[in-house]
């Protein structure tokens, strides 16, 4: 059976507030040395349980395009080949919109007159810190931004590169596309799910996100009632491992909403996500035997 220790796991979630920061971190926390990436950049709250000592702060830019009206001849190529509505001429002037522009370089290459060139314009910023054994990575992107992605993709390089070591990717919620950069990279998909209905409804998306894009992947049910579960009914029906199920607990709340770790304030806690820690690493390793 192959070591799979330094697994990079993509922990997913159909909707917010479903538990899956407190697993990621939790995991994070339990497996020892280890990497945590927090890539729910439009709110990222990891950092808050960890509260990491900060080693370094890096801001990430896009480029846009800046144009030289002294040499454009308003022709409009730039304008028609925008898909994203980015470029616009009026009264025969340019004009750049630039929270809509995609940084895809298209209309610099196609100027005929050479006129537009790019110039970096800063989305938000990524921190790296240490927590213990834990080295914390947290994104952020700026309000008013429309996509994360460039940071997302700047956060997985520095989190996971030259280590040999569990890397626990807290995926943004849902099954939007800043979800599918997160995963992209993963051997594994841990998908955290409510007991609600509506939890269920967009596990569903998250999980059909997971199969398109060919991931192993297994499910902790979360908050999971002393009767009947509606999720884990949904799981058996489709035939989806459950690695394992957490009950609804007052403690675990409690000490979530004050942002403290529970493996490190909690024996029981401890032994509880070790359990599930333990378990994760015998299904990837078995997950990663079939496929091979």
């Amino acid at each position: 059976m192959a070591d799979r220790r330094d697994m990079k796991v993509a922990v997913l979630s159909g909707k917010g507030g479903t538990g899956k920061t407190i697993v990621s971190v939790n995991l994070a926390a339990v497996a020892g040395t280890s990497v945590y990436i927090d890539c729910d950049v439009e709110e990222p709250n990891g950092h808050l349980f960890f509260k990491p000592v900060i080693s370094s702060v890096e801001e990430v830019a896009v480029k846009i395009p800046v144009i030289d009206a002294a040499k454009c001849n308003g022709c409009r190529r730039c304008v028609d080949f925008c898909k994203f509505n980015a470029l616009a001429l009026i009264k025969n002037r340019p004009r750049v919109f630039a929270k809509m522009c995609h940084s895809c370089g298209g209309c610099m290459l196609l100027c005929p007159q050479k006129a537009i060139s790019e110039q970096e314009r800063t989305i938000g910023v990524i921190q790296r810190g240490t927590a213990g054994n834990v080295t914390v990575c947290t994104g952020e992107l700026n309000i008013g931004e429309a996509t994360g992605i460039p940071i997302i993709k700047r956060l997985l390089q520095l989190g996971a590169a030259d280590v040999r070591c569990p890397v626990f990717i807290d995926c943004p919620p849902g099954s939007a596309c800043t979800v599918m950069e997160s995963i992209k990279d993963a051997d594994y998909c841990l998908l955290v799910v409510e007991p609600t209905l509506f939890g269920i409804h967009n596990f569903r998306m998250v999980y059909e996100l997971v199969r398109l894009f060919n991931k192993r992947c297994g499910v902790i049910l979360n908050k999971c009632p002393a009767g009947g579960n509606p999720a884990e009914d949904f799981c058996v029906e489709h035939g989806i491992t459950i690695l394992s199920r957490i009950p609804f607990d007052h403690e675990l709340g409690a000490l979530s909403s004050e942002a403290k770790t529970a493996v490190w304030e909690s024996e029981r806690y401890r032994r509880q996500f070790a359990l599930i820690y333990e378990t994760l690493i015998q299904e990837v390793c078995h997950e990663a035997v079939a496929y091979s």
